[in-house]
């Protein structure tokens, strides 16, 4: 069952002088519970693509359907509740809030909407994250790893129907970089949790069931890799 679909996604910076054109008519679809990889260049156009499906950045032209809502349809208000219900976002750098712990990070999209924690899934995720110890733990007090851990249980708390990485491990070292694949797979498969991820590491590409290559703002190619 298709979960994401991308139409001729086109995204120009500057368009009126020294005009940059980030994606070039880029379309495609993912099937609920698949793992995507996209890999490119620096500049190649997949940061940008990223950012667009997950409704931080709004194209130029083409269309973004996220479980069949066309994403750009919606306004300003609607949008913000779109980026903490339907997507969860995972940086390189984490951006946690800082004078916030490890339970109230992880916690933050749902208590921005004003709904009720649900306690059982919280202690599931701390438990499949190993941050149950580390709760009441401010970042400063936790390794790169279990920063990342919590932007993870922060993008996954809401249920959403995409999950996005942008570079996950880029701030890693090697056994941190392997842990955090590890975590998201092990989402992606027990949940049936889309992932898309962005790397420059082919062997995380590797791992996915899907590579896209991205090159000048266009898919130049398109690999399944397993079922």
């Amino acid at each position: 069952m298709e979960i994401l679909r991308v139409e001729n996604l086109t995204k120009i910076y500057n368009p009126n002088e020294n005009e940059v054109k980030a994606l070039n008519g880029v379309s495609f679809s993912v099937e609920r519970g698949e793992f995507v990889a996209i890999i490119g260049s620096s500049g190649s156009g997949k940061s940008t693509l990223l950012h667009i499906i997950g409704g931080v950045d709004r194209p130029t032209s083409g269309k973004v359907y996220v479980d069949g809502r066309d994403v750009y349809q919606q306004n300003e208000e609607e949008l913000a509740i779109f980026r903490r219900r339907q997507v969860g976002l995972i940086y390189q750098f984490f951006n946690l809030i800082p004078v916030l712990n490890v339970w109230e990070n992880i916690t933050l999209p749902v208590l921005m909407d004003g709904r009720k924690v649900n306690e059982e899934w919280l202690n599931e995720l701390l438990d499949i994250l190993k941050l149950q110890n580390r709760k009441s733990h401010l970042p400063n007090q936790l390794s790169g790893g279990q920063q990342q851990r919590v932007s993870i249980g922060r993008a996954l708390m809401n249920g959403p129907a995409v999950v996005l990485a942008d570079e996950p491990t880029g701030n890693l070292d090697s056994k941190n970089s392997q842990e955090i694949i590890s975590l998201l797979k092990y989402s992606n498969r027990k949940y049936n949790q889309t992932l898309i991820v962005i790397t420059h590491d082919e062997s995380i590409a590797l791992q996915a069931d899907r590579v896209l290559a991205i090159e000048d703002g266009k898919i130049i190619r398109d690999e399944r890799i397993r079922k």
